[in-house]
């Protein structure tokens, strides 16, 4: 099929690609007949392409299963198998937008990903998800109970004892060598909260000059320093930052499961206080990636009519994309008392999804003394999927490149705007040196 295209030239096409509403509330969605041919479509288009095979290993899957079937092509594949290439799909959303020649307007329509998280949708109802996986994406709960006092002492003690990765190898599956985060109780937002209010803003460049933090579960729970460096950055630039009266997670890693349901509730829940922020003139400004790509794009592909998700999406920014918004219009302070040298950043795949250019290099490159050498690859941290034990090996072969790329850089630091990322990209690394988070390069360089 792939050949026939390409013979009469008509694969791919000079348009931009366009993303339709996921359409998971039609009454065929969670059809498993419907979906079944739908993979078989789609992956014979991708059989015929074979273009996507060096992203994540959900390709690689499936043209070995084809290869070795008796027919050599789709139609030779069990259907059993066909939940091999979804596992493999950690919807990084890549092949859609950096190698697929054939997404949409192409008459072909092809959205991997949107499929690969259909077939997640189909198996979650069935009641196919695995108690390790609804544990896992449990961010809120897992949080809350592990950053009790007392209890989060005991939590970090047995995360990085031998033992201890060994019962949640044994519990979990969570692989002995993965990268697991280290929990707190004072949180981001407990250490952020009754911040000063009500001072000068200066709108510019689309920015209102004040921004709602939205923590995220990481930062919140995991590592509040890069919650507070965001905002000592933003306050030097003159940058009112507050938070939102309650937040819940924003719902990436119940969509990477195939919970849509979940996805939903958490969405009614952190769209209203948003909501009443920007009402009050706030911008939103959220530390991880995959957080605020779930405002931008992926709730407003699930509710396309919503037009207080709209609202939402329109008001929320990446943080170094906001400060270049903010440079360009000549707010963003250059008193920089310390060069950062040369350094080695990682970019998210969650980061280029999201096609608003390399902000982040382009806010360092302004500190004198600085170089920022930009790597555009998969870590192999994608969510859960290289802690899991099963996955563990294939995603530090994805990230062998990046990592490769920093070890022999010789940076004087290394970064992702992913701080999970960068603690991926650190375990493949000689004598494992931690990553510095972008937001807290700034404010070395700001000398904050």
């Amino acid at each position: 099929m792939a050949d026939d295209a390409i013979k009469s030239g008509q694969e791919g096409g000079l348009q931009a690609p366009t993303r339709h509403a996921l359409g998971w509330q039609e009454p065929d969605f969670y059809d498993a007949t419907a979906l079944e041919k739908e993979l078989d479509r789609v992956f014979d288009i991708c059989h015929g392409c074979r273009r996507c095979f060096n992203l994540c290993n959900a390709f690689p899957t499936l043209f070995d299963l084809i290869d070795a079937s008796k027919t050599g092509e789709v139609n030779g594949v069990d259907k059993k198998d066909y939940g091999q290439v979804v596992d493999q799909c950690y919807l990084c959303d890549m092949c859609y937008m950096t190698k697929c020649p054939y997404v949409p307007p192409h008459p072909w329509n092809v959205d991997f990903p949107h499929l690969m998280l259909r077939a997640k949708a189909v198996k979650h109802r069935s009641g196919g998800t695995r108690w390790r996986d609804r544990v896992l994406s449990s961010t809120d709960t897992v949080g809350a109970i592990a950053g009790i006092p007392v209890v989060v002492e005991a939590v970090n003690a047995v995360n990085k004892s031998p033992w201890g990765r060994k019962l949640l190898d044994s519990v979990l599956h969570v692989h002995p060598e993965a990268p697991v985060p280290t929990y707190v109780s004072k949180t981001a937002r407990k250490q952020l909260a009754h911040r000063p209010t009500g001072g000068v803003a200066h709108p510019a460049g689309g920015t209102s000059g004040k921004v709602a933090l939205f923590a995220t579960c990481y930062v919140n729970r995991n590592e509040p320093q890069i919650g507070l460096d965001l905002a000592r950055v933003f306050e030097h630039n003159g940058i009112e930052v507050a938070l939102a009266e309650r937040e819940t997670c924003c719902g990436m890693p119940k969509l990477e499961l195939g919970d849509l349901q979940a996805v939903e509730r958490l969405k009614d829940n952190n769209v209203p206080q948003l909501l009443a922020m920007i009402g009050r003139g706030y911008d939103i400004v959220a530390p991880i990636p995959s957080c605020v790509l779930m405002f931008k794009q992926e709730l407003p592909l699930m509710f396309p009519d919503d037009a207080d998700v709209a609202k939402v999406r329109d008001h929320m920014f990446d943080p170094f994309e906001y400060l270049a918004l903010r440079h360009k219009a000549g707010l963003l302070r250059t008193d920089f008392a310390r060069p950062l040298g040369k350094v080695s950043y990682h970019v998210a795949c969650h980061l280029r999804v999201q096609n608003i250019g390399l902000k982040t290099r382009d806010v360092l490159q302004l500190i004198p003394g600085t170089t920022v050498e930009a790597i555009e690859r998969c870590s192999g941290h994608n969510g859960t999927y290289g802690a899991k034990r099963e996955f563990r090996d294939r995603s530090m072969k994805i990230g062998k490149p990046v990592m490769q790329r920093v070890q022999a850089g010789g940076a004087d630091y290394y970064a992702s705007d992913c701080p999970m990322a960068g603690h991926q990209i650190e375990s493949g690394l000689e004598n494992h040196p931690p990553p510095t988070h972008p937001l807290t390069l700034l404010k070395i360089a700001y000398g904050l």
